[in-house]
């Protein structure tokens, strides 16, 4: 569900088409993280179609040249930055490497992030997976906000997407590792948000239910579920880089939400029931498949 303002509603669907006006990303620098593959490389096309330049950060310097290739190939523009956001020096040479040759990025989208399913029952000796899922859906998003941040605030303009999941309103068992580092961007882009809503940059929180990518590959139980395809997500990711809203949710994690706030105990007793009918797969287990 996306809650966007009457003047957003009535540029989009009215004085736009009716007048050809150009849409908000067009001439705006905009960066995208985890963009060799899956929501990251569909938002990235998306926004240049759209007229943005595009700055590509990923890890695999060779899938990222593949994007930006394509990408100029269709007419539009884009940088790539091979760069682990997990590595605090390396990615602080990324911002200041990005101020330099572009100057204050307009838009942020914090796409890239590492989902686990696995039961507490499975995690006990591993601690790891908590810390590997924070440095990714946490740290890196924020280190990277900080350190844009300024720019932004200086030139009076700014937007950040983040790409968490519904799972935040949810709390679905099985994935405390994962939600539990999405709550904490989405907790903290609030706040923010609220801190620099005078110099008029502001933060999206978009709650994604499940996407057809790499990530959840590893799940069984994920083949057989429906998802929205990488271009969908990145429909709406574009729609929140154009429009701005607070949040966007789904209408499940929108009564789920509510559910959780009225009867807790009783939304706890129903999650385990049901979530006995979907256990941890092989590889959660630690066996193969």
């Amino acid at each position: 569900m996306l809650f966007i303002s009457p003047r957003a509603f009535l540029r989009r669907h009215l004085a736009a088409p009716l007048l050809g006006l150009e849409s908000p990303l067009a001439g705006r620098t905009v960066l995208v993280t985890g963009a060799s593959s899956g929501i990251g490389e569909a938002t990235a096309r998306e926004v240049a179609a759209r007229g943005g330049t595009v700055l590509l950060v990923a890890r695999r310097a060779e899938a990222l040249e593949r994007v930006r290739e394509a990408i100029e190939e269709a007419g539009g523009t884009a940088h790539a930055y091979a760069c682990d956001l997990t590595d605090a020096e390396a990615t602080d040479a990324l911002v200041a490497r990005l101020l330099e040759e572009h100057g204050a990025v307009d838009l942020l989208v914090n796409n890239a992030g590492r989902s686990i399913r696995r039961s507490l029952e499975f995690s006990y000796d591993r601690m790891h997976d908590f810390e590997r899922t924070m440095a990714v859906n946490y740290f890196a998003p924020v280190r990277l906000i900080l350190g844009l941040l300024p720019a932004m605030r200086a030139q009076r303009f700014g937007h950040v997407v983040n790409v968490v999941t519904w799972g935040v309103q949810i709390k679905a068992p099985r994935f405390a590792a994962y939600i539990a580092s999405k709550t904490a961007l989405d907790t903290f882009s609030r706040i923010a948000g609220r801190e620099t809503y005078g110099d008029n940059v502001t933060f999206t929180n978009l709650r994604l239910d499940l996407v057809r990518t790499g990530m959840i590959a590893e799940t069984d139980v994920y083949r057989r579920s429906p998802a929205k395809t990488p271009e969908q997500a990145a429909a709406l990711v574009v729609r929140a880089l154009e429009d701005r809203p607070l949040t966007v949710n789904t209408w499940v994690g929108d009564v789920a939400e509510v559910l959780n706030l009225a009867f807790p105990r009783l939304m706890d007793a129903i999650s385990a029931t049901a979530s006995k009918r979907f256990p941890d797969s092989a590889a959660a287990r630690g066996q193969r498949e």
